[in-house]
């Protein structure tokens, strides 16, 4: 049980990283559980997720293709131009 506790509270230390640096609650979540509570590849993930948004990319795709590349930007980049 003690394991578990530890793991948890360093879970909600890292969404409360990700959250200062203005992510969303929601995003910061899901990012969490698809990397399996890596906080460094969640936070990857929101930083590409966020720059692809700001290019005008669809987020539904955007996710769909850091997902297919690894959170690789520019196979990601052409993955998204492409579609």
């Amino acid at each position: 049980p003690g394991c578990r506790l530890l793991q948890f509270l360093s879970y909600l230390g890292a969404c409360d990283r990700l959250l200062e640096q203005g992510y969303e609650e929601g995003q910061v979540e899901e990012a969490m559980e698809m990397f399996q509570y890596s906080e460094k590849k969640a936070a990857e993930f929101l930083h590409l997720l966020a720059q692809f948004n700001d290019m005008g990319f669809q987020q539904n795709e955007i996710k769909e293709v850091l997902l297919l590349c690894g959170n690789q930007r520019e196979k990601a980049l052409e993955e998204l131009v492409m579609k």
